[in-house]
């Protein structure tokens, strides 16, 4: 399920049910993730699953036919203009879009291709890079890597992503308490400043975490939104690589 709801609903939802923000049954996507005690506009958006690469070009090209007003290319047609061997590959990437949520398709009917949300306003879904996972948790120095996609539409975002702004994968639980899950997706905005209370994805010591960003004086650390956790003070170097500005959970 998917909510949608205003900041006082927000802060009445944490009184009376704060278990809601750890229960995968529901999803909040975050316009800007601030401190204040959730003082921000949650934004409702559907929640697709990374595609890869190549599906990610399928999707491309069914959106440029469509676009141009021709109908759905046949399986064989999509197998030509890929190049791939045989149809099974062209079948395969579109169960593939088809379980994500990305199009939807008659078996029984060709030219039935239908991509979802898109049929008049297609510039509004966005592919945003995935390049990797990180440690909401203890930070480590894992290698991020690149080729797949999260597809994103701008309108429920509530902004429109730039090439500043990648995806990244939560691995661990140490923010909760500001609803992020073990297994969602954040999207980074490099471009953005940050400001005392923002959750950031941040280098310590060349280790990446994700973590709300505190400064109090001339210190800057981060702080973890569990209680397992302790806050995380730099020996050597601090760096902020991007703003959290969304949380997207799969619910499925």
């Amino acid at each position: 399920m998917i909510i949608l709801c205003d900041t006082s609903s927000v802060v009445m939802l944490l009184r009376i049910a704060p278990e809601m923000f750890e229960d995968r049954r529901y999803c909040f996507s975050y316009h800007r993730l601030t401190l204040n005690k959730y003082s921000t506009t949650f934004l409702g958006s559907r929640i697709m699953k990374a595609l890869t690469k190549r599906q990610n070009e399928v999707l491309e090209f069914l959106l440029e036919e469509q676009r141009a007003g021709r109908p759905a290319p046949t399986i064989q047609e999509l197998t030509d203009h890929f190049g791939f061997s045989s149809t099974r590959a062209s079948r395969d990437h579109l169960n593939a879009l088809e379980r994500k949520g990305v199009i939807q398709r008659d078996k029984r009917k060709a030219r039935s291709i239908r991509v979802i949300g898109h049929s008049e306003t297609v510039q509004h879904s966005l592919a945003v890079p995935l390049i990797g996972s990180i440690p909401a948790g203890n930070p480590d120095d894992r290698n991020q890597q690149g080729g797949r996609f999260v597809q994103i539409d701008r309108d429920s975002m509530g902004f429109t992503p730039t090439n500043k702004c990648f995806a990244l994968k939560v691995a661990g639980d140490s923010m909760t308490g500001r609803g992020i899950l073990d297994g969602d997706v954040v999207i980074v905005d490099c471009s953005l400043t940050p400001r005392d209370g923002d959750i950031v994805a941040a280098l310590i010591d060349n280790e990446c975490t994700l973590k709300t960003m505190v400064k109090r004086g001339a210190k800057t650390f981060l702080r973890p939104e569990n209680e397992k956790y302790p806050e995380l003070f730099p020996i050597d170097e601090l760096v902020i690589q991007g703003v959290i500005r969304t949380v997207i959970r799969n619910v499925c």
